[in-house]
């Protein structure tokens, strides 16, 4: 019996218990604090979301007024040029401007160079102007660079470099450490060179290196001054030698170390080349990695590399420009005259509020064109 009443019991409270529960005092405050919760965060959250989307317009103007000159980290396989593209890309990107239409603005250019071609398959420092600094690069140029290269003896290809086809071989067992250092001397100071074919040096408008690429006849530039500030062999061990080089504009390690190798009865070429400095920019200090390709990165670079430039190159010296609040007025008026809108407190608004602006009377101005289009 005493059973029996257990199993009613126990089965009469497996029932669901349908009677309603006042909600405490307790249980309300909790709800209403979660509640709050999720609305701020959903307004943080919507907040957020428009200050990205408003920051496009502004980085786009920090973009464009970046002006100087920096030095980005060169990897092996891209040439310098497609290099510069690629950088050029990631601003253009993050600044929300992929469209060519941008670029092909006048006043909104994005002016980019570099301040001397870096072999494809060599690694390093390549100094980039931006902006006004593009007017610096010949400067560049022109100034002392310094490379360690590892040459290979024994092999002679028709780039000089490891890229190219082997067009001879010779025996190099018999060259000792000694024998390199002996003839470093002769390489050293204020010599005559002749560039290899595979350069970025023109003939007729055209670089040999593409005319060598499609099969022409191509005849080789006669020897030209250059200097080599200094020359030390670094290590050895054959048939692989490396070398520490300090020398001046239009100077081709890869004509050195075919020079090398012919002056020691045999041949050479360049296995391994990285560009260690570059004007003031060095490889450890200054070269951003592509992952620093942002813009405020190379704006906190630009800053950082201006007292390394000499006095005499200073932007401020150059011809002032317009600059982006100036041709953003500009656009500003031009627009809202077009559209007949009378807007006195517009140009004193923040210069994010402005290029917001601009936006929307284009997009006026565009339905305009198409009312009068179809309409008139």
């Amino acid at each position: 019996m005493a059973a029996a009443e257990a199993a009613v019991v126990s089965s009469s409270s497996l029932k669901p218990d349908t009677t309603p529960v006042p909600e405490s005092a307790g249980m309300a405050a909790a709800t209403a604090a979660t509640s709050s919760a999720m609305a701020a965060a959903a307004a943080v959250a919507a907040r957020t979301g428009s200050e990205a989307r408003v920051s496009k317009p502004a980085l786009a103007t920090k973009l464009l007024s970046l002006s100087g000159v920096f030095a980005v980290h060169k990897p092996k396989g891209p040439t310098s040029a497609e290099l510069l593209n690629r950088l050029k890309e990631k601003l253009l990107a993050e600044a929300g401007m992929p469209s060519p239409e941008w670029t092909k603005r006048k006043k909104q250019t994005l002016k980019i160079g570099h301040g001397g071609t870096l072999d494809s398959a060599a690694r390093g420092v390549l100094v980039v102007g931006i902006g006004r600094g593009t007017k610096l690069l010949t400067s560049m140029l022109s100034g002392s660079k310094r490379y360690i290269a590892t040459g290979e003896l024994g092999k002679a290809t028709d780039t000089l470099d490891s890229t190219g086809k082997v067009t001879e071989e010779k025996p190099y067992d018999k060259i000792t450490q000694e024998d390199i250092e002996g003839i470093l001397q002769k390489f050293t100071g204020n010599i005559m060179q002749v560039p290899p074919l595979y350069s970025a040096l023109k003939k007729d408008g055209q670089r040999l290196s593409t005319l060598m690429k499609r099969g022409e006849v191509v005849e080789a530039k006669p020897a030209r001054p250059v200097t080599v500030y200094s020359l030390s062999l670094q290590k050895f061990q054959p048939p692989f030698f490396t070398l520490d080089v300090e020398c001046g504009g239009g100077f081709y390690i890869r004509s050195l170390v075919s020079d090398i190798g012919k002056e020691l009865s045999s041949c050479a070429n360049v296995l391994e080349l990285t560009r260690t400095k570059q004007g003031p920019f060095t490889l450890e200090e200054h070269a951003l990695p592509e992952d620093k390709w942002t813009i405020d990165d190379i704006a906190q670079s630009l800053e950082q590399c201006s007292s390394l430039l000499p006095a005499e190159t200073a932007l401020k010296k150059s011809k002032p420009e317009e600059s982006n609040e100036q041709v953003l007025s500009s656009l500003i008026k031009l627009s809202a005259s077009v559209c007949n809108i009378k807007i006195p407190r517009l140009l004193t608004m923040s210069l994010d509020m402005q290029m917001r602006t601009a936006h929307l009377l284009q997009l006026l101005d565009q339905a305009v064109l198409f009312f009068f289009f179809f309409f008139w």
